[in-house]
């Protein structure tokens, strides 16, 4: 495996929970024509905005992203589109008919708000082993959601995927030494996978307050952000969200 060249960091916002105000209003119908607000659009407007990539997470309850969701975005001109999906063959199957940009391998429990904690690589390798082939085979790159730990970050590579997603809730959560303590974790993670010739991507809790630090994080590629830009799009509006957080990522 290569290690890839350096490159500035790259946005790829999550739309996820635009869906979820959609589907607060119009649960199961996905985008009919009166539904709002709309992922489509929304997605446009953060390409529009400058981000890189649009992450969405087709989770099995299908509780905000939905399929029709999923076809949408894949043919939209000019969207680099990363599916979240838990590793069950249903969503698997869909991947497969979808054939988005890559993929990112995530944990999945139905009582969760959201994504909690970074998948076990280590122990599951057949399982996981089999998806990502066939993923790899169908021409998609395959990330895979850790915790900033060694011993995942080495069962990663050897399972072949080309990525990780580096676990940033703990991160995003402690304050003072403790969140210190966690950014030297997730450095020496992120240098480690580098080193194994992997792309290193983080998220989960990446906000305006804390992108100061983690940016500065050597070998980060992309950053895949979505809660805290929705949130902040219902004041300044979604594309100003974005060139927001483009600009701290930059350090503007």
């Amino acid at each position: 495996m290569t290690t890839h060249s350096h490159r500035g960091l790259e946005l790829g916002v999550n739309i996820d929970h635009v869906a979820t105000v959609r589907q607060a209003r119009y649960f199961g119908m996905g985008e009919a024509h009166n539904c709002e607000p709309s992922v489509l659009e929304a997605a446009r407007v953060c390409v529009r905005s400058g981000a890189q990539g649009i992450t969405v997470h087709l989770r099995a309850d299908r509780r905000h992203i939905q399929d029709a969701d999923v076809y949408r975005l894949r043919e939209e001109e000019g969207v680099r589109l990363n599916l979240e999906m838990g590793n069950t063959p249903e969503i698997l199957a869909i991947a497969l008919r979808v054939l988005p940009a890559e993929v990112c391998l995530v944990p999945e429990n139905r009582q969760e708000i959201t994504t909690e904690g970074g998948l076990a690589v280590a122990g599951h390798e057949e399982a996981l082993g089999e998806t990502v082939s066939r993923l790899r085979g169908a021409g998609i790159r395959v990330s895979l959601f850790i915790e900033p730990d060694l011993r995942q970050i080495e069962a990663s590579a050897a399972l072949g995927a080309e990525m990780v997603e580096l676990h940033t809730g703990a991160f995003a959560n402690a304050q003072g030494t403790s969140q210190v303590a966690e950014l030297e974790r997730i450095a020496k993670a992120a240098a480690v996978a580098h080193q194994a010739g992997l792309q290193v991507n983080a998220g989960h809790g990446i906000n305006y307050e804390n992108i100061n630090l983690i940016r500065k994080v050597p070998h980060l590629r992309d950053l895949n952000i979505g809660h805290s830009i929705v949130s902040r799009a219902l004041f300044v509006g979604l594309e100003a969200a974005v060139r927001e957080m483009l600009g701290l990522m930059a350090g503007v």
